[in-house]
This record gives structure tokens, sequence and C-alpha cells, in this order.
């Protein structure tokens, strides 16, 4: 399709040379963030020194543009050298059932940059998702942010107000849930343990792909195995292929039976082929083979990703990482220093993994005692260098680092919500088994919404979460109906 429309080739905007190319337009397709501006910036200076040949050059900013943007490319002297236009995509859909915004660093921005630019783009897709399926009547919110996106979506619905019926006439969403970051920190910090949280824990997730070694996806009938090996596979996950939506949900302890029962099913539908068939029976069964033959290839490759991941998860700092997490989700031993978190800081384990045990630590404790935060502060300084200090400071700022407050909110909401079960593995119906038999919060708070389709019965618990409280009626608009009314 890009060649029919005459696209000559692509390449992701990163820092260094883009490669040369003989063509009349350049397009440029990025958010409004400065240092992509610069890239921009850069790689029009450098052409224009060298071509001689006239390039015209267009800038899609997506979702919207940035004045502060077209500033900085008319300060870098190539905003008259580019056209500019806005690209309006406002949320992606990556599966059946899941859509983003792919704000990467909304959290940062909105709480320690200060730069509410998320709460915006999220009242427009949200203004954009109405205008599609209709005006959602029953909306509910905790948190801070969630409260401006809401004020903010009323006000952008006013201003539409009068030009007319736009979209949708029909009501096919009945409730709306807004929730802030900033009331779950717990479910962040906890390791996934599902198959497709695994994956993402390890490997990372992005787009509904991930990127894997290439030497457990090799065939024996590879021509070239050790060339094969060498290649990175990125492979698509998402609910288009029957076998990942099988896994996708399971625990860690259940992908390896799952498998083999696919495994099982497949060899019984392969087996067919040597029983006595009539005529009519061969064509049904050919007409099947290249389904069942795409079903064993499915079952290769996640066997191959299920061992990577086997291999991470039978370490036992693995494990004696998740059972750090299970006391201080029970509330065992989170108000004082963790020996587990020190011999981590002692083997210089990466940062990332350190922080985020220290900051769960936290959460659940309602803040640490002035002496532990103290100690671990100085053990990272020490051992990390003194560039850790501002990392320190940042969640300090976001609220993820704090002194022990009087009130144990996590506690009490541990108790109140059933977040916390024991032998959640074998249960298939609670989430529990998702994190360290932890159940998020955030998803207590949609099933009861789901459930009551109200906050009754849950008031004084969403008081001891940060942030005011949403609850809202949207009325339908003149001429537009229930789905099912």
């Amino acid at each position: 399709l890009l060649k029919e429309h005459e696209v000559t080739d692509m390449f992701p905007l990163r820092p260094g040379n883009l490669p040369s190319i003989s063509v009349k337009h350049i397009v440029f397709i990025a958010r409004p963030k400065l240092v992509l501006m610069d890239l921009v910036a850069d790689y029009i200076l450098s052409l224009r020194s060298k071509q001689s040949i006239p390039v015209e050059f267009h800038l899609f900013f997506v979702p919207r543009k940035s004045e502060l943007c077209e500033k900085h490319l008319n300060n870098r002297g190539v905003l008259g050298n580019l056209s500019i236009q806005e690209f309006k995509c406002d949320i992606f859909p990556f599966d059946s059932d899941v859509m983003s915004l792919e704000l990467q660093n909304d959290f940062r921005e909105n709480y320690l940059e200060g730069d509410p630019t998320c709460i915006y783009n999220s009242a427009q897709a949200l203004r954009t998702i109405q205008q599609l399926y209709g005006i959602i009547p029953r909306v509910f919110g905790k948190g801070m942010a969630a409260k401006q996106v809401w004020d903010l979506l009323c006000r952008l619905n006013k201003e539409e107000q009068g030009m007319g019926p736009k979209g949708s006439q029909t009501s096919c969403i009945d409730h709306l849930l807004l929730l802030d970051r900033a009331i779950d920190f717990t479910s962040v910090m906890s390791t996934q343990l599902t198959y497709e949280g695994l994956i993402d824990e390890l490997f990372g997730i992005k787009n509904s792909t991930a990127t894997f070694p290439g030497h457990k996806f090799v065939s024996p009938d590879e021509p070239s195995p050790e060339a094969a090996a060498r290649e990175k596979r990125r492979i698509i996950l998402n609910s288009g292929e029957e076998l990942f939506q099988e896994l996708r949900d399971c625990n860690t302890t259940a992908v390896g039976a799952a498998l083999s029962k696919k495994a099982r099913v497949i060899k019984t539908q392969l087996d067919e082929r040597h029983n006595d068939k009539s005529v009519q029976e061969i064509k049904q069964f050919v007409s099947r083979l290249p389904q069942m033959l795409a079903n064993k290839q499915s079952l290769a490759t996640h066997t191959a990703i299920a061992e990577y991941i086997k291999e991470a998860t039978d370490c036992f700092e693995f494990h004696d990482t998740i059972q750090c997490e299970e006391d201080f989700l029970n509330c065992i031993d989170n108000e004082k220093t963790s020996p587990f978190i020190e011999d981590l800081i002692a083997q210089k384990a990466p940062l990332t993994k350190i922080l985020r045990l220290i900051c769960l630590q936290c959460v659940t404790g309602s803040g640490l005692k002035p002496k532990v935060l103290e100690h671990y502060k100085r053990e990272l300084v020490q051992v990390y260098g003194l560039k850790t200090w501002l990392t320190l400071c940042n969640l300090e700022k976001c609220g993820l680092l704090k002194p022990q407050a009087g009130t144990r909110q996590y506690a009490v909401l541990r108790k109140a919500l059933h977040l916390t079960m024991d032998d959640s593995e074998l249960e298939a119906r609670e989430k529990s088994y998702l994190s360290s038999k932890y159940t998020p919060l955030s998803v207590r708070l949609a099933e009861h919404i789901a459930r009551n389709k109200a906050w009754s019965g849950v008031q004084d618990v969403l008081g001891l979460l940060p942030g005011p409280t949403v609850d809202e009626l949207q009325t339908l608009q003149p001429r537009m109906a229930r789905r099912n009314s």
C-alpha cells in the first residue's frame, strides 16, 4: 500500500545521521517533544548543506501542534523549510479490548514537571470515544488527575454544544471509570506473574510487540542455524492469536500444563491423516491443514518464550524477590530495613529493581520510618553515586518515597477490599495470581463499579485514597438513546 502511494522508504527518528535518499518530499511524523524537534532540525540542516536537489519537508505533529516546538524550530532556523500539519490520532487500538494513548512519560510530566498536557490529551481521547460511541451516561473516578480530566471533558462538551449532533446517536458504553495512578502505586511496583506480564517484565512489550533472543526459536531444519540464533525475534502479542489469548492471563506456574495440553490436541488433529478416510473427509482435513500448521508454529513460538521465562523465574533471586514483595504486601516487616534490599544494594543490582522494592515497602507501610528512609538513601548514594540523589528527590516529589505518616492507609485498604489472599494461584477466578498473591486496588474498584453501578458501600475506603471522588451523570443529547433501552 505504501509503495502504491510512492513511499520510497521509512526510518525511525533517532540520533545520528539518517540515510541519504533522493526524493522530492520528506515527511516527519513526531510527538511534540523538543528533543525530537532537534533531530528534525539537524537532519534538515545536514541535508540542506549536502543536497543540491530541492526537497520539500513536511512535519506532522501527533496528536496536535505545539507552539513551543514551532518556536524551537524557528530558533533552529528550519521553520521556513517545513510544512506543518497535525495528525489527530488521540488513541491507538492495540487489541479487541485495549486502547492506549501511548504517553509513556505522562505521569512524570504531570506530577514531577507540572506539565498537564496529558490531562488535555486524555480528555480529547475520551471526547473522541464519545463521538464514536455516544455519551457515556455514568462517570466515576478517583484522584486529582481523574477529576481534572472529567472537568476538562465537561468543558470540551460544552464548547461543542450548539454545533449540532455529531457522531453516534446511540449510547454504547454504560460506565466510565477514571483512576489516577497516584491512588494505586502498589500495583505497578509488584512483579507481574502472568504469562503476558512476565514477558513485559523480562523483555518489554511495546505496541503489542516483544523482542526475544533468537537461539530458542531455531528449528532443526533451519538452513543456517547459527545466523538464525543471532537474530532477534519480534513477536506480535494480541488476542488475534488463539494460543496467546489462552495463555496471556495464566499464572506462570500454569503455562507449562496449558502448553502440554495444546500440544496433545494438535498432535491428535495431525494424526487424523493416518486414519482411513473417505474423499470428503480428506478434503475437509486438507481445508483445515493450514490452520493446524499455524497452530503448530504458534505452539513452538510460545514454548520457546516459556523456556526463556522459566530460566528467569527458576533462579533463587527471582523467588527471593517475590517473597520480599509478598511480605511487604501482607504488611510483614515493612517498618524496618529489609536484609534482602540491603543485599541487593551490596551486590550492586540494577538500581530500578532496588528502587521498585523500596517504593513498594514505602507505599504498603504508608511511608518509611525516618531512620529507615535515611539509611536507604545513604546506602544508595554511596554505592550508586551522587547522581542517585536526584532520582530519590524526584521519587519523594511524586509521593513514592516519604516519611511514615500516622494513618496506615494501605493496611486498612488491604483488609477492607481483600487485596491479599492465601493460595491464590489455585483460584482461577481471583485476580490475586496477577502478582504476588495481591489483587490490584484498581481492579477491586473496577469490580465494585461493575457490580454495584455506584460508589455506595466503599465511601469510607475512598476517603483513605488521595484526591477527590467523581460520581456524575451525563445527560444524553436530544435524539440520543441508550443502546439497550
